[in-house]
């Protein structure tokens, strides 16, 4: 029998690959309180996401679902395919901001006990630790650490696992800026290395290394996209310089300050002309321009100012490919 040879229409269409972490309508509440409130969240096989959002909306409380350490009320979260948080542990690093370290034990020996329980730990820790500028302090009680010593200890100890996927809580957090250049840029080395790493973070300059971020508002996910198609959607954002306008003249009637600017976004019922005619023009040295939104800007925006979409989260697409030069050229802004 002779059949017609097989058309481009005839051709099995590849299936798209699951996420390797998912979470879907997660609600979590302690007491009377909510703290998420029906959060939606993926993160793809070998993607750097940034899940932001101020201190108390819920950040590290997902951390927890999605590590297993502690269950959502209602929702699901499945890893790798199908598994459960707590099914997925051997394949998973996590870090939990204050809830690692022993303070009794040295840093040295909170490391050797790590790396005794994880089937997956390495001895890296050696190089992460010189990386970090911990090494000097390792045989010190952790009970001595300041709280960015702690930070870079919780670091060391989950990275020092060969895991598919990282989960960090605030690694940034009480760091210098040089230090947080040290973090950023061993989280892009192990994501060129085909790692998957989920960040929590409230400080803009971690948005710089993200592949996608994810912001938390109200106990939920309000906006996903790649940084770049993200401050390319805020709407514009005003600089005024030697005086104070009227916040009624900013959209969602909110002010920023930044040393000696006053930031906000420009109302889709305003233009420039209505902020020029709300400050004293006639002052010395008074400016009223647009500038280019900084990552400050948009944690701003999605932080403060944005209005909460019922229908759920705002994905911002952007198809461009960006190198590693270019995500973190926004890191001073």
């Amino acid at each position: 029998m002779i059949t017609d040879p097989p058309t481009d229409d005839d051709e099995v269409q590849p299936q798209p690959s699951r996420p390797l972490l998912e979470a879907r309508n997660v609600e979590k509440g302690f007491g009377d309180g909510r703290i998420l409130t029906g959060l939606d969240l993926t993160v793809e096989e070998g993607e750097l996401l940034t899940l932001m959002g101020p201190n108390g909306v819920g950040k590290s409380v997902l951390l927890s679902c999605l590590a297993g350490s502690t269950d959502p009320d209602s929702g699901s979260i499945e890893l790798f395919d199908g598994q459960s948080p707590t099914e997925a542990r051997s394949a998973t690093s996590v870090m939990l901001q204050g809830q690692s370290i022993d303070p009794d034990l040295t840093g040295r020996e909170n490391l050797q006990f790590y790396g005794d329980i994880h089937p997956r730990a390495t001895g890296d820790w050696r190089s992460i630790a010189d990386q970090l500028e911990l090494t000097d302090d390792l045989d010190r009680p952790a009970r001595e650490y300041s709280g960015g010593m702690e930070r870079k200890l919780e670091l060391t100890i989950a990275l020092a696992v060969d895991a598919d996927c990282y989960l960090l809580d605030e690694p940034t957090a009480e760091l210098d800026l040089s230090m947080i250049q040290v973090v950023h840029d061993l989280l892009l080395e192990y994501r060129g290395d085909g790692k998957t790493i989920l960040v929590t973070s409230h400080a803009p300059l971690d948005a710089g290394i993200a592949d996608r971020i994810a912001f938390v508002r109200g106990g939920r996910t309000v906006a996903t996209g790649e940084p770049s198609a993200l401050l390319e959607a805020l709407p514009p954002v005003v600089r005024v310089r030697g005086d104070m306008p009227p916040e009624s003249a900013f959209l969602g009637g909110r002010l920023f300050q930044r040393g000696d600017e006053i930031r906000g976004f420009l109302s889709p019922s305003a233009g420039l002309e209505t902020i020029e005619n709300a400050v004293e023009r006639e002052r010395e040295h008074v400016t009223v321009d647009r500038d280019p939104p900084s990552y400050t800007d948009l944690f701003n925006y999605y932080t403060y100012v944005s209005p909460i979409d019922a229908d759920g989260p705002s994905t911002v697409a952007d198809e461009s490919d960006r190198s590693d030069g270019e995500r973190t050229e926004r890191l001073e802004q």
